[in-house]
């Protein structure tokens, strides 16, 4: 009776891991922010679920294996295959059109009248690329001063990206969906 009893929980703790690590691998993995480049929307030490099965879309938080480095970095998608990018006036425009960008309001408004936030750029100047090519994104960090991201090492293969962040649960009085 007891050997039964043991044998079920070992049963029952065997299946709750390997539902665990099939969800782990396959489906979302928790990640920690490391720094400030994504700064409002993320803080270092953030923790979020990346989920590994979304369809990444422009403006996405994505993490990614670092074209530099061992690291994993978080980033926002700007451009997707086939797009033009363009910064001028700290306005972005993607394939000629002025797109708004909410979440970098709080470091706009502080800064002192008549500067910028994310300095003028084609994606020609950045990349020596006129597009995004296929099979690759750009990305860039919502602290648009202090990030290092696409402007600088180019674009980022879509088997290099880990998936979208989805949810921050840590720290808890900021849990939730951080869009």
């Amino acid at each position: 009776m007891v050997k039964n009893e043991i044998f079920s929980w070992i049963k029952s703790i065997v299946f709750a891991l390997v539902i665990v690590f099939v969800c782990r691998q396959f489906l979302f993995t928790p990640v920690t922010v490391s720094g400030e480049s994504m700064m409002p929307t993320f803080e270092d030490h953030n923790k979020v679920i990346v989920s590994k099965i979304s369809k990444i879309k422009r403006f996405d938080v994505v993490v990614f294996k670092s074209p530099e480095s061992d690291d994993n970095y978080i980033k926002r998608v700007i451009g997707l295959p086939g797009d033009t990018i363009k910064v001028k006036g700290d306005v972005l425009y993607i394939n000629g059109r002025a797109y708004e960008e909410p979440y970098l309001n709080q470091y706009k408004e502080a800064l002192p009248i008549g500067t910028h936030l994310t300095d003028d750029f084609t994606l020609a100047e950045k990349t020596g690329k006129t597009q995004v090519p296929e099979g690759t994104i750009f990305v860039m960090g919502d602290n648009r001063r202090n990030s290092n991201d696409s402007r600088m090492f180019g674009f980022i293969s879509d088997k290099a990206v880990m998936g979208e962040v989805k949810f921050r649960f840590f720290p808890f009085d900021e849990m939730g969906n951080p869009e």
